[in-house]
């Protein structure tokens, strides 16, 4: 024994020095082959002391209790399979040596014999394939793991020692060709596999979801035939958010990553608006403490669950964890009609049955979204497990009891006196099962373990590929010897990539995970309880984020509870268009009140959070839920008023041209003369432009219009108060002219008016050319004014040059008036100061009016009230100073003479 342990610690020395990890370190050739002779030499001496016969050496110890379950078949390599088919129950506690497991004592789960069936068709296929090791032949052992650390362990070391014979850490022939093991289902079973292979730098390539993988321990040689599991918490996020599912609860189902889940999770929806109501523990079927702690923990976790408003549930959990749920179902007692739920299953869980649960309710399962590791149904699959039976597959350990479990029937050599049940034909048909059962489809763990072991097919023809160089007999007995080939092998199955037969591409990342997305799937049963899955959505982590994720809403079947409408999981009802949302205080910010937007904002989407307001183009409607686009508007000639003044301006454009033509014709006539025959046609002339000019201000804005409206309208009004304050002062100087010796006669003429209109239009003229010369009115759009309307008006420039052209009118207009009232009383016959007088209160009293409407006034009734003031004002000094004057014309031709005037004017004193 102290040679061997010698032997032990030289080959673990030299395994140290050349690997570490899943990286290795190259050492010199000579040194290696130094200890691979010396290795050699010693093995060989132990050998002979232990006698040997021929070339083979025959171990003497023999395992007294073989494995109840394995599943071998020979060749020049081997892949161990550590699968997960039954549960012991009733434990060892090993403080003595003992039968392993007896079959009373399992529990078995049918639906997970597909697996092993997997990992036989893949090493079918690759033997019969020509292009994948040629000169060799593939086979496999597997062995059950009983979902138990101390059985999990005890087979791993079974694969890693002798076959048909078990000294742990030692190997005692020369057959033992082990290139990797595939296993386990469970992340804890993954992780015992693990701790044994990480000594030996065996590649452990794990079928199920592994969350204990994203930590590579030193020493693990670890691949995972499934993608990182984030990009599954991406989809689980990206399908809530779909379907505005916010109010969230999560039901942990595996002890081993539960916390760590729930904080990614959490993490994840809180940054994408979506909050968990509710995080849960479901009972785990422990048939060794007992079921009644787990029923009255069951009952708990239901209660919950049916108090909460939540109707989506994420869940969890192992690969069996589906019993769990069933088993919530069995204990509401016909309850679950009250509430319906929808849940969310990660990768790793599949709907499998116990025995017991062949005649349970399957309502529970029904509509459930389960993510899946992205497969391809594999028709020759169907066809190899379409004839598997009992009666042609004797190497086979794990199928008799599968089928007692799934055919709720016994073997005659089974049978006891109070066996109750069907005898076992062995022609019975996989077909016939429940899916809850057994299924005739590749299953996605199944489809794991094929592609895991076509993995290891290409690394291992890969790495034989390339040793080229001719090795002696005893170098290659010593490779095998200590693994070199296996150790080798890691990098092979890192590089890995290739096409598998369902068109799929297999290749693992840099971690050693398989580089894939997942599938969204519906699960549903049918009224004679038959289960199918439909392919509703993908995850696809190479496509564009934006179409990352994918579903198909028509082809979901919702759980019956919701009478197949979309079910809503929300804290608070949706906050309609017109509302936004208010958190209530002291909770999660899913849960809050709606309140109505302000004045002058608008939602245009449900469970808005803030309201916003329109752009100037547009205004709120009337709910406050759309924004409508302004209506563009301007005093137009189509409207009614803009029609309506421009008829009133012609009408007395045209009656000023009449009374102007009656000027004309009449102009030696005494009345005419008398009104100061010149100033009279620069006054109506005036007038006539003025009663034009109101044209400008109707029609939509433009430069040409916006230059000259305001500026024409104040030149011209200015020569027309001007023309009248020139009357007015010369009848006041005619008067004074008339007293003995005054000076003032000098000054009365055509050259004291005309230099009174010039002057006083000069000064009107300077401000309207210095407004035009620094800011000048231009076309604008006024969209504050009026909520519902977008203006379209002339943008005065400088306010202040406006209102300085405004003011200097009215300037002149209140001295004509000052004048006028003063000489009203003048006793001549020809003063027209009476008429003067009254025109220019009716012109300032418009005037002082259109100030205050025109401030209070928005939009085209602005312009309305200008050119109101405008024809009203003009149209008081046409009536007031030319109607007396065109009535004796017209109508009292007899008074046109001085005479008459005279005698007309004593007779109205």
């Amino acid at each position: 024994m102290s040679s061997y342990k010698e032997i032990s610690n030289v080959m673990k020395s030299t395994q140290n020095d050349v690997s570490v990890n899943l990286g290795y370190i190259t050492v010199d050739e000579r040194i290696f082959e130094f200890r691979m002779v010396v290795f050699v030499l010693l093995k060989l001496l132990l050998l002979s002391h232990k006698v040997c016969k021929a070339h083979v050496v025959q171990c003497r110890i023999r395992d007294p209790h073989p494995p109840l379950q394995q599943y071998c078949q020979s060749g020049d390599l081997f892949v161990g399979g550590v699968a997960s088919l039954s549960f012991n129950i009733n434990p060892i506690d090993f403080t003595e040596y003992s039968q392993l497991a007896v079959f009373e004592d399992l529990l078995v789960v049918p639906k997970n014999y597909q697996h092993i069936l997997a990992l036989a068709f893949a090493v079918k296929e690759i033997n019969e394939n020509p292009q994948i090791l040629p000169n060799s032949s593939l086979g496999f052992h597997i062995f059950d793991s009983y979902f138990n650390a101390r059985w999990t362990y005890d087979v791993t070391m079974r694969l890693t020692s002798s076959q048909d014979q078990f000294v742990s850490n030692y190997k005692c022939d020369t057959h033992n060709n082990l290139v990797a093991v595939i296993g386990g289902l469970d992340s804890d079973i993954s992780l015992h596999v693990a701790t044994i292979l990480g000594i030996y730098k065996v590649p452990q390539l794990t079928y199920g979801s592994a969350p204990v993988m994203m930590d590579h321990s030193p020493g693990y040689s670890i691949y995972q035939m499934a993608p990182n599991e984030r990009l599954q918490y991406v989809g689980i996020t990206a399908l809530l958010l779909h379907f505005k599912w916010t109010w969230v609860g999560i039901l942990v189902m595996d002890d081993d990553s539960g916390e760590r889940v729930v904080q990614t999770l959490s993490s994840m929806f809180s940054q994408h608006g979506i909050c968990i109501a509710l995080t849960e523990r479901s009972p785990r079927s422990d048939f060794v403490s007992g079921v009644s702690d787990m029923m009255d923990q069951g009952a708990k976790t239901f209660a919950k669950i049916l108090e909460n408003k939540a109707n989506i549930f994420v869940v969890f959990g192992k690969s069996y964890s589906v019993n769990d749920l069933r088993w919530l179902q069995q204990l509401s007692e016909g309850r679950w009609e009250t509430k319906g739920t929808v849940w969310i299953l990660t990768a790793q869980m599949e709907l499998t049955s116990y025995g017991y649960q062949r005649t349970w309710d399957t309502d529970i399962i029904h509509g459930v979204l389960s993510f899946t590791v992205h497969s391809n149904d594999l028709p020759k699959f169907q066809k190899f497990i379409k004839n598997r039976s009992p009666l042609n597959t004797k190497e086979d350990g794990f199928i008799q009891d599968f089928w007692h479990h799934a055919f709720n029937c016994a073997f005659k050599d089974e049978v006891l006196d109070e066996m109750k049940g069907d005898i076992c034909t062995g022609e019975e048909k996989l077909e016939s099962l429940p899916g809850a059962f057994f299924e005739m489809s590749m299953t996605s763990h199944s489809y794991s373990i094929y592609s895991a072991v076509y993995a290891v097919a290409h690394a291992v023809h890969a790495m034989h590929s390339l040793q080229s160089k001719p090795r002696t007999m005893m170098n290659r007995i010593g490779l095998n010897l200590l693994g070199q080939d296996q150790w080798q092998l890691h990098d092979f199955l890192r590089e890995v990539a290739f096409n598998n037969s369902a068109g799929n591409k297999v290749s693992l990342n840099e971690n050693g995970e398989l580089e894939a997305g997942y599938d969204i799937m519906n699960w549903v049963i049918s009224s004679n309880q038959s289960f199918h899955r439909l392919k509703v959505g993908r995850v696809d982590p190479w496509t564009a984020p934006a179409r990352a994720f994918t579903i198909k809403e028509k082809d979901i079947t919702w759980p019956s509870w919701f009478n197949q409408a979309q079910p809503v999981s929300v804290c608070s009802e949706s906050c309609h268009y017109g509302y936004s949302k208010q958190v209530k205080e002291g909770e999660q910010f899913c849960c809050y009140d709606c309140i109505p937007c302000p004045e002058g904002k608008i939602s245009d989407q449900n469970d808005s959070n803030d309201c916003y307001k329109c752009t100037d183009e547009q205004f709120p409607s009337k709910n406050q839920d759309f924004c409508i686009s302004k209506h563009i508007t301007f005093l137009s000639y189509e409207e009614p008023l803009g029609h309506t003044l421009a008829c009133f301006a012609l009408s007395l454009s045209l009656i000023t041209a009449l009374v102007l033509g009656t000027f004309i014709k009449h102009h030696n006539t005494p009345i005419v003369k008398a009104n100061n025959r010149s100033l009279s046609y620069t006054l109506l002339v005036s007038l006539l432009l003025c009663f034009l000019c109101v044209l400008l201000f109707i029609g939509q804005p433009e430069m040409v219009t916006c230059l000259l409206r305001q500026t024409a309208f104040g030149t011209i009004f200015s020569v027309a108060i001007s023309c009248i304050l020139a009357k007015t002062i010369t009848v006041v100087l005619a008067f004074m002219a008339t007293k003995p010796g005054s000076r003032i006669r000098k000054w009365v003429g055509k050259r004291l008016a005309n230099s009174i209109v010039f002057s006083c239009s000069f000064v009107q003229g300077g401000i309207c050319a210095l407004w035009l010369a620094t800011s000048p009115p231009f076309p604008d759009v006024d969209l504050y004014s009026v909520t519902e309307e977008a203006i379209l008006e002339c943008n005065e420039g400088s306010l202040i040059l406006f209102y300085c052209m405004l003011g200097y009118m009215g300037f002149l207009a209140i001295v004509s008036f000052i004048v006028a009232f003063l000489a009203r009383k003048l006793p001549d016959s020809f003063n027209e100061a009476r008429f003067i007088t009254f025109s220019m209160l009716v012109f300032c009293s418009v005037w002082l009016s259109f100030v205050s409407t025109y401030l209070s006034t928005k939009g085209k009734s602005m312009v309305a009230v200008e050119i109101f003031s405008i024809l009203s004002s003009g149209a008081g000094l046409l009536i007031l100073i030319f109607a007396p004057k065109c009535y004796i014309i017209w109508l009292r031709a007899e008074l046109n003479n001085r005479e008459g005037l005279i005698r007309a004017k004593d007779q109205s004193t």
